[in-house]
Formats: C-alpha cells, structure tokens, sequence
C-alpha cells in the first residue's frame, strides 16, 4: 500500500482525490464513468443551417449577376417595388448584395435600404436568406422556382418579409426577378429602382399583371 504522501501524488497526477482511490473498483468506476467514457464533441448549432449554403456556386453559377426585384409590399398599397439584387460567388457561397431605394411623389419619405444574404437550391427550388445591413437587421426569405433552361432572364416566386409601415407585420408577395444586361451600367440600374404604379408604363406588361393579378399576404394584424 502506498503511502499517504504517495496517494495524494498519484491521485494528483490522474485528477482523482486519494479517497476515491481507496474505493472497490465498481464503484471507483461508477464515480468516475466519466473518465473510462469519452465524450462526444459538442456539434456547433450553426453548422447544419450553415452546411446547406456551402458549395453552391457551381450548381448556381448560371444564375449570377444583377437582377432587378418585383414585388409589392402593404407599405406601399396599390404600387409595386422595383430593387437591385447582384448575386455572386465568394468561397464556394453564392451570396447577395440588394439596394432598395424608395422615394414617394412629394418626397416626403425617403426610404433606402441594403441587404445582404446566402442562396442554396433544394428539391428544385431557389431559396434566398437576406437580413437588412442596418437598423433592426430584419430577415426575409424569397423562394424561387428553377426556370427552364433557356428561361434564366426572368425568375418567378414568393417574397417573405416585414412590412415597414403603418406597423412591423409579416407579409408575403408574389416576386419576379429580371436579369440586368451587360449593356445597362450600374448607374442605370440603380436609377430604375423605385415605387412605382401598378399601371406604369415603365413596368413591362408581362411584369406588371403577374404581379398585380397575385394577391399580397398579411401586412396587418388581422391579416395574419
């Protein structure tokens, strides 16, 4: 039997107390499953939500570029929004920038907004996760569906967000993206951004009646 002084180094030198090493071995093992036992490494919580955005890039490297965004939004009843969203490639994510930029007639409001978000594809669909850069960082969510191949210019689906005003209600529209041409430059297409009637002529046709002919969800509280 090892000594007191000797007990109290071993017991030291393994992280156990002197007594314990004292005990019957079943019960050595029992306060100490622990030890026989390794732990299972801790999973990060962000890991799987995180998983389903990498590696897209080459499955969407088709749909990369600037696209001008149609929706509605109870904010601005009776008109349509027109954004800018580009969409690009960084380390394997497909990832968005979006400006939105909101003038009324008189220009009393004036509301500019910009975005940032991750795209992934799943069962055939395009699903895009944006949060807003500045203020109260709300997200939204848009679904698209994946266009024939010789359809990538227009983009059709849903638009999940927060209706700025008259109150911070949740509400969805139908969307269609347009795909910007090379030829437009980026001045251009920011100056085409805007609310706008849902009978401007500066709104294409096929545009506007999908748009206007789709009902927009929510917005109120009673809505939802």
């Amino acid at each position: 039997m090892p000594s007191a002084h000797n007990l109290r180094r071993i017991g030291a030198r393994f992280g156990v107390s002197d007594i314990d090493l004292m005990l019957e071995h079943e019960e050595f093992l029992v306060r100490h499953i622990q030890i026989a036992s390794p732990s299972k490494p801790k999973t990060d919580p962000t890991s799987k939500l995180v998983g389903l955005f990498q590696d897209q890039a080459k499955t969407l490297r088709r749909f990369l570029g600037f696209y001008h965004v149609h929706f509605r939004t109870p904010a601005w009843p009776d008109q349509l929004v027109r954004s800018l969203i580009w969409l690009r490639e960084q380390d394997g994510y497909v990832t968005t920038h979006a400006y939105e930029r909101i003038i009324n007639k008189d220009g009393s409001i004036r509301q500019c907004s910009r975005y940032s978000g991750l795209v992934t594809i799943r069962s055939n669909r395009i699903y895009l996760v944006e949060h807003v850069i500045s203020g109260d960082s709300a997200l939204s969510e848009t679904v698209l569906f994946y266009p024939h191949r010789q359809q990538v210019n227009i983009l059709k689906g849903r638009f999940l967000g927060v209706a700025a005003r008259p109150r911070l209600s949740p509400y969805s529209s139908p969307v269609i993206w347009k795909r910007i041409s090379s030829r437009v430059t980026a001045r251009e297409a920011l100056q085409a951004t805007g609310v706008f009637s849902l009978k401007s002529d500066l709104i294409e046709p096929k545009i506007r009646n999908h748009i206007a002919s789709s009902a927009v969800e929510g917005g109120t509280q009673s809505g939802m």
